[in-house]
């Protein structure tokens, strides 16, 4: 099982171990385009304030994530599953795991990146600010550079198990199952129920749709669960008490569920 991540917005404020090496990191095929997207921007980040922080989609108030951004590449590192700290790795809150459960994570989860493309909860990254919409000079749109980049990488690290792809749109984007490989993926809405005077309606949930998230990770870990299809990763949700309800899928496409919450 694969199972894909977003990631936070809220990061650790620095690194604690050696210099950035990006030989070091997960899917060593993404080297050539990590280099050339954290060139282009250390370069943008260290020049014309005014133009990085619109590229960025930064406040004059955060101009220090420039001055940190220009230092990614002499930056000190830490694995990133410390560095992202945003509500879905609060919820997962992988360092209270037992033994077993972080071993699982560390082989099954691989994080999005509109800097790094994606990378494992181990590979040793220094804290940055980089969103997934973000143009910079030279490289163009994030979301259309990593598409074309990240394709081969991502089929391969999926294998031929089931996906579990909790990424928001805008990363879930960078990369799309095809073919076979769409109907082995699951995606996840999270839907909040609540009774009114009408009677019970359900909404969309957006801010506790990240820990919702992180929960449901959490539990498969704990739980041991190796599905080897996506309907056995249908099967181990339910197992855990989760509500699931599946949406009707046009073939090729990866399979939709609405995991229903009353608590959130």
């Amino acid at each position: 099982m694969l199972i894909l991540l977003p990631p936070s917005e809220g990061k650790a404020d620095t690194g604690t171990g050696r210099r950035l090496d990006l030989t070091r990191l997960s899917l060593p095929e993404l080297t050539p385009a990590r280099q050339e997207v954290l060139a282009a921007l250390i370069a943008l980040s260290g020049g014309d304030e005014t133009a990085a922080l619109a590229a960025l989609g930064l406040s004059a108030g955060q101009r220090g994530e420039l001055a940190r951004n220009a230092r990614l590449d002499r930056a000190a590192t830490a694995p990133a599953g410390q560095v992202y700290t945003g509500v879905l790795y609060e919820a997962l809150d992988l360092a209270s795991l037992p033994a077993p459960a972080q071993r699982a994570a560390r082989r099954t989860v691989l994080i999005s990146s509109g800097l790094w493309g994606a990378v494992r909860l181990t590979d040793r990254i220094p804290p940055y600010r980089c969103p997934i919409g973000a143009k910079l000079p030279g490289v163009g749109a994030l979301s259309a550079y990593w598409r074309r980049a990240l394709a081969p990488a991502m089929a391969a690290a999926a294998g031929d198990g089931p996906v579990l792809d909790l990424r928001s749109g805008a990363y879930a984007a960078t990369w799309t199952p095809r073919g076979e490989q769409a109907g082995r993926t699951v995606t996840v809405r999270v839907l909040h129920e609540r009774e009114t005077p009408a009677g019970p309606t359900r909404s969309v949930v957006s801010h506790f749709n990240k820990a919702t998230k992180g929960r449901l990770v959490r539990d498969l870990l704990m739980a041991g669960a190796r599905p080897r299809t996506a309907a056995g990763l249908v099967t181990a949700l339910r197992d855990l008490k989760y509500t699931v309800e599946e949406q009707p899928t046009p073939p090729g496409r990866p399979r939709q569920l609405d995991v229903v919450v009353t608590e959130l």
